[in-house]
């Protein structure tokens, strides 16, 4: 029988896995929930499971810091060939990729590779303290896994380039504006918000969000790519079964 994710100790996260969704909280309480690379191995072991099962994720982190970076004692030591391993933006891109949707509840602090994973998962939402920021170069290096990109694609080119060019934080009310985050809730209902998403989410089809987040996904127009996968969902028994009881519900009006 195969292990699941929550049923193996891990160091650096706190992992609930519940019926139709998975909590995890980043745990590094004495770095800020700094990513280290036990971290990164963790991390993948959650995706692989997740890739395995899918189901959705809520990422979030402990201590009111969703994750201050990531490991500069780390970083420092790293080279040019684990520059080109990708140890950060693999494991994003694979965040990025996850069957399912994926919800950031952002409490504090994401900043560096910290933000980086939060701009990965397909949502976010914001306690009132949350400040995202990607102050790489200050220390010499860009945010090479994800944020050069990803960011543009998120808020605009002129958003990304003062976070990324002049060092420009986004406290929670800019991330609003700019369509960073959903919402912006009180610290102490921003998990339970998010998992109140992932309800709204559980009562839709799970594999329709599946192929939609697979068709939102893929880059540039894609009508034959979306055709393909309504095909698909026609055929379920899931859709069948969900149209006929809307219209029994309006007594047999469209």
């Amino acid at each position: 029988m195969n292990e699941s994710a929550a049923d193996r100790p891990y160091d650096t996260l706190v992992v609930e896995e519940r019926s139709d969704r998975v909590v995890v909280t980043l745990r590094r309480p004495a770095a800020r929930n700094a990513i280290n690379g036990r971290m990164i191995a963790e991390l993948h072991r959650v995706c692989e499971d997740l890739e395995r099962v899918p189901k959705p994720l809520l990422l979030t982190g402990h201590g009111g810091v969703f994750a201050g970076g990531a490991d500069i004692g780390e970083l420092r030591r790293r080279g040019r060939e684990e520059a080109l391993q990708g140890i950060n933006s693999r494991l994003f891109e694979r965040v990025r990729r996850l069957p399912l949707p994926t919800i950031a509840a952002v409490p504090g602090w994401a900043l560096g590779g910290g933000a980086e994973l939060a701009y990965a998962c397909d949502l976010r939402i914001a306690g009132p303290d949350a400040v995202f920021g990607n102050p790489e170069p200050g220390l010499g290096i860009l945010a090479a896994a994800g944020a050069c990109w990803r960011l543009r694609e998120l808020v605009g080119e002129s958003v990304a380039k003062q976070v990324l060019l002049a060092g420009r934080s986004l406290d929670a009310r800019a991330a609003l504006s700019c369509g960073l985050v959903l919402d912006v809730v009180p610290a102490d209902r921003l998990v339970d918000e998010a998992h109140a998403v992932l309800d709204r989410m559980s009562r839709s089809s799970a594999l329709a969000l599946r192929l939609t987040k697979l068709v939102t996904d893929a880059s540039g127009a894609h009508p034959v790519t979306d055709d393909l996968a309504q095909a698909v969902l026609f055929e379920s028994t899931d859709k069948e079964e969900r149209m006929t009881r809307f219209l029994e519900k309006k007594g047999g009006r469209a």
